[in-house]
């Protein structure tokens, strides 16, 4: 007798939250051969998939997330772009999600050809930021009137759009910020939004996890930002390295190529960092320090103390 669907699908949240991403991939398998059409769990096998590095086939799947997400590009009059010739015709770059992922996907508009016009639809902070891109740049503002463009895509669709592997991630320094005196010193970043749903276990309980640290090396709060995020790619760029637990910082610190070290739990780690691994093929700057245990950041920052000695 086949296993309840609702039973397998709970086995491959809870299996993929663990990390454990074969059992997951399993138990997701066998609900869809019960409902094959169940976006949901297509979506979340996507995402098992990229958590293994297997990108073409991940961010396909990954698409079925449209069928319901209710994001209001799809109601635009808009036709979706999927890879065709632009042949001067104008594209709208939505934007999904948080601030790092919009700071991930950014390489990809240096990779759109032949449109008469690129429009990215952007987070306000993210405006000045992105403004080197070489493609027009339209802050997401409370009431902003949206511009028409001939077609569009998601930001976090142009992955799949361009069938992008491993060893095809379009490479990493791709922004710029303004040169600033180097002042040296190890930035840290010690909690993410506190509305992120995975949030109580990706940042730190408090900022005195990072104390050992102090005794190796002067720290410098970025917490709390100052200005937009062009400021802050200023700020760090002028640090001889960022700490940071899972946030925009560390998108931003790769994107700029500036050396970043982050603290990952071992509990819901996010799909981008994928497993068994200290390296990024999305930043080359990046270190990657993961918890051995749930709620072990002691061991994490132990690691680290030891890595800024030898530095």
């Amino acid at each position: 007798m086949a296993e309840d669907f609702g039973v397998l699908v709970e086995r491959g949240i809870q299996a993929a939250h663990a990390l454990d991403f074969p059992t997951a991939e399993r138990a997701y398998l066998a609900a869809l051969a019960q409902r094959p059409d169940n976006a949901p769990v297509i979506a979340a096998l996507g995402l098992v998939m990229l958590a293994q590095g297997r990108y073409r086939e991940g961010f396909m799947l990954y698409e079925a997330r449209k069928a319901f997400d209710g994001d209001p590009i799809a109601g635009a009059g808009m036709p979706e772009w999927g890879g065709e010739d632009l042949a001067g015709r104008s594209l709208l770059v939505w934007r999904e999600q948080g601030l790092g992922d919009e700071i991930q996907m950014a390489r990809y508009l240096p990779r759109i050809r032949g449109a008469g016009e690129v429009i990215l639809v952007c987070s306000p902070p993210l405006e000045r930021l992105f403004a080197g891109l070489g493609v027009t740049v339209f802050p997401l503002t409370e009431g902003a009137v949206v511009p028409r463009a001939d077609l569009h895509v998601r930001n976090l669709s142009l992955p799949a759009v361009f069938e992008t592997t491993v060893e095809t991630i379009p490479p990493a320094p791709y922004l710029t910020a303004p040169s600033a005196p180097k002042s040296g010193g190890v930035g840290f970043v010690w909690r993410g939004n506190p509305e992120h749903p995975n949030d109580a276990r990706r940042s730190l309980p408090s900022p005195s996890v990072l104390d050992p640290l102090r005794e190796v090396a002067e720290l410098v709060d970025l917490q709390e930002p100052r200005g937009d995020f062009l400021d802050t790619a200023a700020r760090i760029q002028a640090l001889d390295l960022v700490i940071t637990v899972d946030t925009a910082m560390a998108h931003l610190a790769g994107a700029l190529g500036v050396p970043c070290w982050v603290m990952l739990p071992a509990y819901r780690t996010d799909w981008r960092w994928m497993t068994g691994r200290a390296d990024s093929p999305w930043y080359p700057s990046l270190r990657l320090y993961r918890q051995p245990s749930p709620g072990d950041w002691d061991s994490v920052v132990a690691a680290m103390a030891q890595d800024l000695k030898a530095l």
